[in-house]
């Protein structure tokens, strides 16, 4: 037999082991389970994309943009137990026991109708690095529009969700039915945001994927009898603030806010602040207040274990620092809605990549 006769046939005989020798050096696949299920991917690790990366534009806000108009999701039906009347009224602290130093910082996500307002991630990434608690106050209008972001925040356990209206409304302007649009809407709007998400709390089920919320902030700081009672009988506590970082003003930078939140700041403290690209400033505040407190041995908790750990300060009405100081919103609120253009129908349609633009420049927003 020549040469080449023998490494035809040692490369036949090769070629024809092969199969059995792949066979056996292979895994045996799982009873019931179809053999091409062997090559396909892993399932992805939801827990390692939670949460994704935040860009810095994502802070902006956008005006008059097509993504802006959503549709009001059905909150006809909805359960509600009142909440009890030693709790009814606007809570604005809470008295501690002696000895005991803890703090709830609260940051405000508001957003308007015809806009899609921003995404702080640099106040989200400092409270996951130094692992504070915090209650973040959400608009209905809002969660939807940033639906990943607000899926995210729903399945941290550091983080507890409150309610702040569907479109950031004078509830003291509001004739009943939006009324109840405003402080309704946002619970349906919460549930379904956070139900396609594919961030989910360990505890969640498909039909509670996060708990219903039990706060509730009036936007503004400002609210009447009649929407008070509206907001209780929902179910909801109504809690303001007693120390403002006043971060929604573009002239107060990072010292300032330091310097003037830290003297107010008392054991039982609810601080208020935005994370919706209206707090100008807050991002590069917020690790040196972190720091300063945690030095002066304050703890961070969520509104309700501040709640839990003491006796809430109430007082009938809503105010800002002092009684009467939001009934400017009253005229205020009356004007943008005379000159305001009659909206578009809402669009169900899928929100389109925001176009650049840069921050939207406004006044105080609560």
């Amino acid at each position: 037999m020549s040469i080449d006769s023998v490494r035809f046939a040692l490369f036949a005989a090769l070629v024809l082991a092969l199969p059995s020798i792949a066979m056996a050096e292979s895994p045996a696949a799982p009873p019931g389970t179809r053999p091409d299920a062997l090559s396909e991917p892993p399932p992805r690790d939801t827990a390692a994309l939670c949460p994704l990366p935040s860009r810095p534009e994502e802070k902006l806000v956008h005006k008059n943009v097509p993504e802006a108009h959503v549709a009001v999701p059905d909150y006809a039906g909805l359960p509600a137990t009142p909440v009890a009347p030693e709790l009814t009224g606007s809570i604005r602290r809470v008295e501690l026991p002696a000895g005991r130093k803890l703090v709830a910082l609260t940051f405000d996500l508001c957003e308007t109708p015809n806009e899609v307002a921003g995404y702080d991630g640099e106040i989200l990434d400092t409270l996951r690095a130094e692992h504070v608690a915090a209650t973040f106050f959400a608009g209905g209008h809002w969660a939807l529009t940033h639906a990943d972001r607000f899926g995210e925040m729903a399945a941290d356990g550091s983080f507890e969700i409150g309610n702040h209206t569907w479109t950031h409304a004078n509830l003291r302007l509001a004739d009943p039915e939006k009324l109840r649009r405003e402080i309704l809407a946002p619970i349906a709007a919460f549930s379904t945001v956070a139900g396609q998400s594919m961030c989910r709390r360990p505890d969640a089920t498909a039909d509670a994927p996060m708990p219903r919320p039990r706060l509730f902030r009036f936007p503004f700081g400002a609210c009447n009898p009649t929407s008070m009672q509206a907001v209780n009988a929902a179910g909801m506590l109504a809690i303001q603030w007693d120390v403002s970082t006043d971060d929604a003003s573009p002239l107060m930078s990072a010292d300032a806010i330091v310097k003037s939140t830290l003297p107010e700041v008392r054991p039982g403290s609810i601080i208020l602040a935005h994370a919706n690209g209206r707090g100008y400033h807050t991002g590069s505040a917020l690790p040196r207040l972190i720091r300063e407190l945690r030095a002066r041995g304050y703890a961070f908790v969520t509104v309700s274990e501040l709640l839990a750990a003491g006796r809430p300060v109430i007082t009938a009405s809503c105010y800002n620092e002092r009684p009467g100081d939001t009934d400017k919103y009253d005229t205020w609120g009356l004007h943008k809605a005379a000159a305001q253009p009659k909206s578009q129908p809402p669009s169900t349609a899928a929100p389109a990549k925001l176009p650049a633009a840069t921050p939207a420049q406004s006044g105080r927003i609560n």
